[in-house]
């Protein structure tokens, strides 16, 4: 078993690292991702601007073929630290939206590992990397972003489940509701809209056999994907100066959740993903001022 504190501190070299990404706003890719959200597709054109969160369709991985992983990440080492934790998913990420960005637009990203720490939990040893970027349109910064991602532990017997013990939270009553019960075919669109070749989105016998989970686990991205939806609903103008999302358990396909979200005296917005059982999938918080990055 590694020594997490010790491989931690070896991979500091890493922290300020960069990595610059160009994308272009492509008005089809805009498109296909309204269709998954059960939007029309024809309403959005070239110079409109971009609804917050769908950029996170963009800047996908293009590692070549032979530079991918066993679970279908591409390798580390190269851009991410080689962490010698096997089982990486995405843990949260905290957004401050600056200016629209411009469906068409040319957009350029930059990326900077920002730390690296070792921690313990219930599921045992783990590693936390902060990569934060800056997202700029013409020059001009238009969003930025501290982005978690977890590297865990072999998988164990029962691992990928929530503790039984685990009692659903009371949360405050909602201002709204929705059903949220994504299918194997939603994971199939979200995952090839951002190039996602993570194997426990799609892949039934490497999820249940390799990582331990009891079936294909939905996407992190996807649950802050529709709370950005919920949110935009629920604030001001329908349109968000700031996100920020923690995923606290993970949730699988086929089975029927709740997207729940709550005004907050400040204006802001209290937004939970919830599984079948109410337990807490994804917490998120938004408001229409950009704020202080944390």
């Amino acid at each position: 078993m590694p020594d997490t504190q010790a491989e931690a501190g070896a991979m500091s070299g890493w922290i300020g690292r960069q990595e610059v990404l160009e994308d272009e706003v492509a008005l089809p890719i805009v498109r296909r991702l309204a269709a998954l959200l059960d939007l029309d597709p024809m309403a959005y054109r070239r110079g409109d601007a971009l609804p917050e969160g769908w950029h996170s369709v963009f800047f996908a991985p293009i590692a070549r073929q032979s530079q991918l992983g066993p679970d279908g990440h591409p390798r580390k080492g190269d851009f991410l630290p080689p962490v010698p934790l096997p089982r990486r998913m995405f843990a949260g990420r905290r957004l401050r939206y600056l200016a629209p960005i411009t469906i068409g637009a040319e957009i350029r990203r930059t990326s900077t590992i920002a730390s690296i720490t070792p921690k313990t939990g219930r599921t045992g040893q783990m590693i936390f990397v902060r990569v934060d970027h800056v997202v700029e349109m013409d020059g001009k910064p238009v969003l930025t972003e501290a982005h978690d991602i977890v590297y865990r532990e072999e998988a164990r017997p029962g691992a990928g489940t929530p503790a039984k013990a685990e009692a659903p939270v009371e949360l405050p009553t909602p201002d709204e509701t929705q059903i949220y019960a994504p299918q194997t075919v939603t994971l199939f669109r979200y995952s090839a809209l951002t190039y996602n070749g993570h194997r426990i989105h799609y892949d039934q016998p490497y999820t249940t056999q390799e990582e331990g989970y009891p079936g294909l686990v939905v996407n992190g991205g996807l649950h802050a994907l529709f709370l950005h939806e919920m949110a935009r609903r629920n604030l001001p103008g329908g349109r968000l100066g700031r996100f920020s999302v923690r995923n606290v358990n993970p949730f699988f396909v086929n089975r029927t959740g709740e997207l729940r979200c709550k005004r907050q005296d400040d204006g802001s917005l209290g937004l939970w993903a919830l599984n079948e059982t109410g337990r807490i999938v994804a917490q998120a918080e938004a408001g229409s001022e950009p704020g202080e990055m944390v």
